[in-house]
């Protein structure tokens, strides 16, 4: 049965996989019967997703064939309500749904469905076949997985742009604040060109102090608090000083708050920064070894 933590904590788990799965470990075995972890980032697509699998608490791994022959029977019977990837139409998503959650191989499912939900508009299956509704199960757990189970994902290749156009686009926006030296071997400093692709275009990292945003507050009795910022909303912001205390300081009228971010021309970027730009700029970042 799957857990009830993923479907309480889903938006939270995918922010912490992250940073945890890569510290997760599987245990395989030599020749000789003894057990050694490997780590996520060495895994096989079959172990990460596995992985990822117990981490979340999808429960049981759908069957992939009976998925395949319950997806036109979802299609004729339920994907109307539902939508063709049972993510939600007319009808509620039943990728978060308490029972398809707490089902593993349509042991709930089927005799749910056989009756149906007539005072919430659901009609009853009684007339499909037990193997249809398992089928009909499948595919619907199917498609929980292929939404919550990042380990399944198969990364394709993005060394696809143009190195020239991308060394242009280098000049034209990025040495304005970086210099030559910051690109000399950039290639070689990262594990896959996804990594790279991934640093360049947001390169926050929190233990770099020298990324954070920094503030002046000015504050209405005439004092000046100056630090880096941790908090900050329409309301309040929150500093760690030069001697390292912690400042939290209102927003309220009188106080002015100047923030110096270094990430600010990132997010510019990003805003206009099309796919072949983002291509053409990995190309030749990942050429620079």
């Amino acid at each position: 049965m799957r857990s009830t933590f993923f479907h309480a904590n889903l938006a939270a788990a995918f922010l912490a996989l992250a940073g945890i799965a890569f510290g997760q470990e599987v245990q395989t075995g030599d020749q000789n019967g003894a057990q050694h972890p490997v780590p996520y980032q060495n895994m096989t697509p079959e172990q990460r997703a596995a992985a990822t699998r117990t981490f979340l608490g999808l429960g049981a791994e759908p069957d992939k064939a009976a998925a395949e022959r319950g997806a036109p029977l979802f299609q004729q019977n339920c994907a109307f309500c539902h939508g063709p990837q049972a993510r939600g139409a007319t009808g509620s998503s039943l990728i978060t749904s308490d029972v398809v959650l707490g089902d593993d191989h349509g042991e709930h499912l089927m005799p749910f469905l056989k009756k149906g939900l007539p005072e919430k508009g659901m009609p009853a299956f009684a007339t499909i076949s037990d193997g249809d509704l398992k089928d009909i199960a499948e595919f619907v757990h199917l498609q929980v997985e292929e939404v919550a189970n990042r380990g399944t994902y198969h990364v394709l290749n993005i060394l696809v742009g143009n190195a020239e156009k991308g060394q242009a686009y280098v000049a034209a926006h990025c040495v304005s604040c970086h210099t030559v030296e910051t690109f000399a071997h950039i290639g070689s400093k990262f594990r896959s060109p996804q990594q790279l692709q991934r640093n360049w275009i947001w390169p926050a990292n929190p233990a770099n102090i020298g990324l954070s945003p920094t503030a002046t507050v000015n504050t209405s009795d005439g004092h000046t608090i100056a630090g880096r910022v941790t908090q900050v909303s329409d309301f309040r912001i929150t500093l760690i000083d030069r001697e390292g205390k912690t400042r939290v300081i209102d927003r309220k009228p009188g106080v002015e708050v100047q923030v110096k971010d270094p990430l600010a021309p990132h997010q510019e970027l990003i805003m206009t920064l099309t796919n072949d730009d983002m291509h053409n700029v990995t190309a030749y970042l990942n050429s620079l070894k």
